[in-house]
């Protein structure tokens, strides 16, 4: 993660916990897990494209979910943290917090990118 910058200063109090803490967001409760309009979702912090609308799905766990991302635009590392073994993923241009990915997705990829709302900005677009 970049430490040169003023996330604090950027970012609301919410989007600096996850994005910069490794926090999560509360299930259900974010603006993105029933959203369904055409576009590309960026990272909240640095602007980067992260997943296409194409990709997401609705996984009933209570945070948006895509079964695949936009080619480079994030970074996958094992996290061990709160006990528990998962792959954390992070924004591969700001480093910041997005989420985990699970093998429990739908086909083609058997991917389950499992992200949070406040870590995302959504771009309507016509194709992506």
């Amino acid at each position: 993660m970049s430490e040169d910058h003023n996330w604090n200063e950027q970012l609301s109090e919410e989007e600096y916990k996850v994005l910069r803490k490794n926090g999560t967001e509360i299930p259900f409760s974010g603006e993105y897990v029933h959203h369904d309009e055409s576009g590309v979702y960026r990272c909240t912090a640095c602007g980067n494209k992260l997943f296409s609308s194409q990709t997401k799905f609705n996984s009933g766990t209570g945070w948006p979910s895509f079964f695949d991302v936009l080619p480079e635009a994030v970074e996958i590392q094992d996290d061990d943290s709160m006990g528990m073994n998962r792959v954390e993923v992070t924004c591969a241009n700001c480093g910041g917090h997005l989420g985990h990915v699970f093998d429990d997705g739908p086909e083609p990829t058997g991917k389950r990118y499992c992200v949070n709302s406040v870590a995302l900005e959504f771009e309507q677009t016509g194709d992506v």
